[in-house]
């Protein structure tokens, strides 16, 4: 069988290019090992935070106990993942349906490369004009001795009961807001961290000031640590790493693997396909293009060009289609995108940090304050909140922004929306925006 593209995974970049293509007229096949619909809908985003309006629920009784709220309030695990099933279980058949209604072709299977022209599929092989690379992100190897005994989010996102005590081997994005809905179904959490501190994406005041909420929950961190190795013994698990301060050993019902993921490329046999590979990630030119194969584009988390984020990946695919269609022209632009821990309360960032700045010898001023006293904190018993931002001095622009407390993952579109379009801080304080809300809050940070 002949195919003018055919895209490896089935998330969000796959879709939208594949539809996009398809409606050109191009004969399209989309393949995937895995249940159609890809990370986020099914292993990531989505379900995380389905679980986390549960633990939204918990946190929000106990801020206001002793502010006219009263009464007991417990998470029950096995209802709040038939909860986060609810939306899950259905996502693959949808997908599906929507591939065939547009005349795309589903093939269920590992897709690996027999040539610079060539995929196989299971025992089929077929042909192809244009391939997407769209596979998605895995968890980084650790290679210590035990690594087999560690779970990864796909696993967390599907535990039919809750273990009591949870070791987070990372301390990123994944153990911050694992931890936070995991430590508030009543699971004793310990986070190991290779680094001085956690979220190392973040500015570190703001990372600061979150530890209080994260102390507050009785999650416990632990820094400047390397794992060493996890042994089973007796049904449970015993974590060895070492310190500043010598070996540790924390034991633990439930191991979680939180140290980072990389473009899921390792079994497509990109050699046999002439795709050059650099440092685990695709060799790619401006145009999400292989540099090897100009057969082959990537998107999303398997391009790895811009942040790990879903919006990025439709951005990503968006412009392949683009490409593929009319001929190289379009560029990514990964201007103004939000990025964002959903813990409780949410920590949130867009555009340049402090340090970035400074690398690229930019001339701004700063503004960063730890607000509790503003009524967004106090209305919601919530002492952690606060921003810092940068405002070029020349042109008055946004060049970065950072957020965290309540509501911080929705008032930093306000300044993705500034960076992306070129709005500066006059331009935000001049705006009105609807009182009291967390953007009414803007004005004063610019």
């Amino acid at each position: 069988m002949e195919y003018d593209l055919v895209v490896i995974g089935t998330g969000t970049a796959a879709m939208v290019c594949a539809m996009r293509v398809a409606k050109a007229g191009w004969k399209v096949a989309v393949v995937d090992e895995k249940p159609f619909g890809g990370t986020c809908a099914l292993r990531g985003c989505d379900p995380k935070k389905m679980l986390v309006a549960g633990a939204e629920a918990i946190d929000a009784k106990q801020r206001m106990t002793g502010h006219g709220i009263e009464g007991g309030l417990h998470i029950d695990w096995p209802d709040l993942i038939r909860f986060k099933r609810s939306f899950t279980d259905p996502v693959p058949e949808k997908h599906e349906r929507r591939y065939e209604e547009a005349d795309i072709v589903t093939l269920h299977g590992t897709a690996k490369f027999r040539g610079p022209d060539r995929l196989a599929v299971g025992d089929q092989e077929i042909g192809y004009r244009k391939i997407l690379i769209a596979s998605g992100a895995r968890p980084i190897p650790l290679a210590i001795p035990g690594e087999e005994h560690l779970i990864d989010n796909e696993g967390f996102l599907e535990l039919p009961s809750l273990p009591k005590r949870i070791v987070m081997v990372g301390g990123g994005y994944i153990a911050a807001e694992f931890s936070h809905i995991a430590a508030r179904a009543g699971a004793e959490v310990t986070i190991l961290q290779r680094g001085p501190r956690m979220l190392t994406q973040f500015e570190p005041e703001l990372v600061s000031w979150l530890m209080d909420a994260i102390n507050r929950i009785g999650v416990r961190v632990i820094t400047d640590t390397t794992v060493d190795a996890i042994r089973e013994r007796d049904g449970e698990y015993a974590v060895h790493a070492s310190g500043k301060e010598g070996p540790i050993e924390v034991a633990a019902d439930l191991v979680v693997h939180a140290a980072g993921r990389a473009p899921a490329i390792e079994r497509l046999d990109l050699e046999k396909g002439g795709v050059a590979v650099e440092n685990g990630k695709l060799k790619l030119n401006e145009f999400l293009q292989s540099v090897s194969n100009p057969a082959v584009y990537a998107a999303g988390d398997a391009a790895s060009n811009g942040p790990p984020l879903t919006p990025v990946s439709s951005h990503d695919a968006k412009v392949v289609a683009a490409n593929l269609v009319e001929g190289n022209h379009r560029e990514p632009d990964y201007r103004g995108v939000p990025s964002v821990a959903f813990i409780l309360p949410p920590i949130a960032r867009v555009g340049l940090t402090e340090a970035e700045a400074n690398e690229a010898g930019l001339k701004f001023r700063t503004k960063c304050e730890r607000t509790s006293q503003w009524f967004t904190a106090r209305r919601v018993a919530e002492p952690v909140y606060g921003y810092k931002t940068l405002i070029d001095e020349e042109t008055g622009k946004i060049l970065g922004a950072h957020l965290v407390g309540p509501g911080a993952d929705q008032t930093i579109n306000i300044f993705g929306l500034a960076i992306r379009h070129g709005l500066t801080a006059d331009d935000l304080k001049t705006t009105m925006f609807a009182y009291p809300t967390g953007a009414s809050d803007i004005g004063c940070m610019v």
